[in-house]
């Protein structure tokens, strides 16, 4: 999807003119992928105007993975967060995309890196709907992929970095040339782990089941979402092993993300799910996005409007 380039991005501690929001060829994160980083979607609220969804637990996943790889953070979480809210205002958003990434930068050569800076940018600009314009309401095509997620024990599958999204991409660029939208890949042992960059989950007599951490799946915050929605509308939800023809079996199979937010899927290797009915996914797609309408009530605080009193 093309970037919308904006004015202003939040770079180490003060916004800068887009295009001066730069890195060194040399950055450490461009030769060994050591940048933590976070998507999170601000939405144009009916009832509390632009407001960025779960913003402090996406921050706080930020400061969790840049632990995890050693990467040093030059700023608290409130105040990440209050770039996050700024980069927003300047640049005049309603409805955006905030990326942000914490790397390590220019200064040492090697996988053990110790004395380089860690620079942090903030980014936000529009963006629609990732999976196309029709996927929310008419569902997608996917494909179980040939490539396999990271076992526990190789790199930490929970963690949001970059260097782990090479497994995504390649997931997702088989899926787009065999005319798929979007690719399955399977965790070690051969069940179903996530989508390229979305959590899954399928839906069989009236029960909502979803794959456990231990797939190798990241622990999405919409996917958190999802599965605290569907409790509080009184839906049973597992999370269990789910062995690759549960999924041509499944009433109903739906993705979950950021940047997908809750799509259908209609199809998994061309085999038509259930009877293309969603009645499960369509009350859990109308009460999340009711979320941002006023029409579901935020019992859990998962709203932060950028313009606070």
């Amino acid at each position: 999807m093309p970037i919308q380039e904006t004015e202003s991005i939040w770079h180490n501690g003060k916004l800068v003119p887009w295009a001066e929001a730069t890195t060194h060829v040399m950055t450490h994160a461009l030769l060994y992928g050591t940048c933590a980083f976070e998507g999170i979607r601000c939405y144009d609220t009916e009832h509390k105007g632009p407001s960025i969804f779960r913003l402090k637990e996406h921050i706080e996943r930020l400061f969790y993975s840049a632990r995890v790889y050693h990467i040093e953070m030059p700023f608290t979480v409130d105040e990440v967060m209050a770039a996050s809210r700024e980069v927003i205002t300047a640049n005049k958003l309603g409805s955006a995309y905030i990326r942000i990434n914490a790397n390590l930068g220019y200064g040492e050569v090697g996988p053990y890196a110790t004395s380089g800076p860690t620079d942090v940018s903030v980014v936000a600009f529009p963006w629609g709907t990732y999976l196309g314009d029709d996927a929310l309401k008419e569902g997608i095509r996917v494909a179980v992929s040939s490539w396999r997620r990271s076992a526990p024990g190789t790199i930490p599958a929970g963690v949001k970095a970059a260097g782990n999204y090479l497994s995504s991409r390649l997931i997702t660029i088989e899926a787009k040339k065999n005319g798929y939208v979007e690719g399955i890949g399977l965790a070690h042992d051969g069940t179903v782990s996530e989508g390229a960059g979305e959590n899954l989950f399928l839906v069989k007599g009236g029960r909502i089941i979803t794959p456990p951490h231990a797939a190798s799946i990241l622990g999405g915050i919409t996917r958190d979402a999802v599965i605290t929605l569907a409790k509080d509308l009184g839906y049973e939800l597992v999370e269990q092993s789910i062995p690759r023809e549960m999924l041509y079996a499944a009433d109903e199979v739906f993705l979950t993300g950021t940047a997908a937010e809750v799509t259908k899927v209609q199809s998994v290797d061309d085999i038509k799910v259930g009877s293309g009915n969603y009645p499960i996914t369509d009350h859990l797609q109308k009460t999340f996005f009711g979320l941002f309408t006023g029409q579901t009530e935020d019992k859990w605080g998962w709203l932060d409007p950028v313009n606070q009193a």
